[in-house]
């Protein structure tokens, strides 16, 4: 190996496992952040206009009034409240809901897929444990990705 090369690598910042972790975290934490804001498409006018139907059996549904509409809209209540409506509800305790649902873990390995691309990943990032799948992926990581925007 050539003394540049070897410079290079020694040169490169590695993490454990508990600061990518916590990494990790804090990560998590900024999307979190970012996702939590009030729906921007609620003021953009519905389409008034009848849409064709390409089903060949007639609807047997009834159709909703715009009163019915208008008042589903008005009365529409956030994600948070619902949960804690549903905390409140005492027969909502007897029978499967959103807070008890649950999955018994899976006995298949943990399926790993790439940061960048998102297709299955064979390889990790030795500086930051980030998953990529191909050298372009890999490069594409290290210019954009890699420890840039939390340290």
């Amino acid at each position: 190996m050539s003394g540049r090369k070897l410079r290079q690598t020694e040169a490169k910042r590695v993490l454990d496992e508990a600061t990518r972790q916590r990494r990790l975290d804090r990560q998590l934490e900024a999307l979190e952040r970012d996702n939590f804001h009030e729906d921007p498409h609620k003021n953009v006018p519905q389409i008034t206009h009848k849409l064709p139907s390409f089903s060949e059996e007639p609807s047997a549904k009834r159709r909703k009034t715009k009163t019915e509409v208008r008042i589903g809209q008005r009365f529409r209540r956030s994600f948070a409240a619902l949960l804690e409506e549903l905390q409140n509800d005492p027969e909502a305790k007897s029978r499967p809901n959103y807070l008890t649902a649950a999955a018994p873990p899976s006995k298949l390995p943990e399926r790993r897929f790439c940061a960048v691309c998102g297709f299955p990943s064979n390889y990790t990032c030795i500086t930051c444990g980030a998953r990529y799948c191909s050298v372009k992926c890999l490069e594409t990581h290290k210019d954009t990705r890699c420890l840039k925007w939390t340290a």
